[in-house]
């Protein structure tokens, strides 16, 4: 018998919220579907108010994972100070080096994908948790939400419909307990431009 958890869900000033203040959370991002997702809806994500909505009154947030595959052999890529940041500011990072390759039209392509990772880490990390929080869109996490749900996790899946193509799966969206758009937490997560 699988006991009843709380749920989570955003109230009408979209604040994610818990039925209960000692909910365990975990955040699972998968960085390049959130960037993606984030340049669609014309937006850049400020990493620290985004933990800062999960941390305090509406729960205990045990984990906040940041999922991402870098180009290796490159002394510099752009992701490196976003990367850095964050490991220093609360995120357990997870990077592995992405694979380059050529394509069959010539062009130079890069692959790294981090699905198995984020996988691996949500099963072991969902008999200490209520509620996980994915942040993806991409409909192979579909059989993990499915199998996270099965021990009792309720899930939020955060990604959007309000692109044309939406960015999320339909599978994904219908199987998640709670869906919620990133662009209503645009206010709350956004990066703020400085004042001039």
């Amino acid at each position: 018998m699988i006991a009843s958890r709380p749920s989570c869900f955003i109230n009408s000033d979209h604040r994610f919220q818990t039925m209960s203040s000692n909910s365990k959370i975990a955040l699972f991002i998968d960085g390049a579907n959130l960037y993606a997702t984030a340049k669609t809806l014309g937006f850049d994500i400020d990493y620290r108010r985004l933990l800062k909505e999960f941390r305090g009154r509406d729960g205990v947030l045990l984990r906040a994972f940041y999922y991402t595959a870098v180009i290796e052999d490159q002394e510099y890529t752009s992701i490196r100070p976003l990367i850095d940041w964050l490991d220093y500011n609360g995120y357990t990072v997870v990077t592995k080096a992405a694979k380059e390759f050529i394509d069959a039209s010539g062009r130079r392509k890069v692959k790294g994908n981090m699905d198995i990772e984020l996988a691996v880490d949500a099963m072991e990390l969902a008999e200490h948790i209520d509620q996980m929080v994915l942040f993806s869109g991409d409909g192979d996490f579909r059989s993990l939400v499915e199998a996270v749900q099965r021990r009792g996790v309720r899930v939020t899946v955060v990604s959007t419909i309000s692109s044309q193509p939406p960015m999320i799966a339909d599978e994904l969206r219908r199987q998640a307990d709670v869906f919620t758009d990133l662009i209503e937490l645009r206010p709350l997560i956004a990066r703020e431009l400085p004042t001039r």
